[in-house]
């Protein structure tokens, strides 16, 4: 008995980050992050998931653009004033590993995950941002993710082509509204993810 508790007591931890970013253009390298934040949404064992009380454990900056390339369209969906940011934005170098230093007081002894809905833009943003300026690197290592979009498609029963978020049904969609401000996105997709996680899909019992 006393084996086994201590073998529970082993068990990894996984501790799910919410991360939402807002940039100048499609791709980080010639175009910059602008802003990003990351959010607490709870943690796993592996048996019990254990949902955040509330959505007040963040980071959030803007940052100082790293290049002069940038696409007029990016600018006017994050409403962001690039000009402004590169007088007053925080440098990159700064801001990642103050970021990483954030999510590794946050996780302990655990694994930091990031989540995001879809995953593939932001984790290539911040991956990229965290390996190029962070002093510790990348606090997810390489692969240390979670695609929020396919968890849906498969607990819904449907393609990844007909998983987007405006087929998220009504009862795992958020109260609050898409705004494209970094950290109001990320608390909306976080609570997005708790629901997502603790849902027992379309075979199971509907939240």
């Amino acid at each position: 008995m006393s084996a086994k508790k201590g073998k529970d007591s082993e068990r990894a931890v996984d501790v799910y980050f919410s991360a939402d970013v807002e940039t100048d253009g499609p791709i980080p390298g010639p175009f910059s992050i602008l802003s990003f934040a990351l959010v607490y949404a709870g943690a796993f064992d592996g048996k019990q998931f254990a949902p955040p009380r509330d959505y007040t454990r963040t980071f959030y900056r803007e940052l100082k653009p790293i290049s002069e390339n940038f696409q007029l369209e990016a600018l006017r969906v994050n409403g962001l004033d690039r000009d402004r940011l590169l007088r007053e934005g925080e440098a990159p170098e700064l801001a990642m590993t103050e970021a990483c230093r954030w999510i590794k007081g946050v996780t302990g002894d655990a694994k930091p995950v990031l989540v995001a809905y879809p995953l593939s833009f932001d984790w290539v943003w911040l991956y990229w941002y965290f390996v190029q300026f962070s002093e510790e690197g990348s606090p997810f290592n390489h692969s240390l993710c979670f695609d929020m979009k396919t968890a849906f498609a498969v607990k819904a029963g449907v393609p990844i082509s007909e998983a987007g978020r405006s087929k998220i049904l009504p009862s795992l969609r958020p109260q609050r509204k898409h705004t494209h401000h970094a950290l109001e996105d990320a608390v909306e997709q976080a609570e997005i993810f708790t629901k997502i996680f603790q849902w027992e899909g379309t075979h199971g019992r509907n939240p």
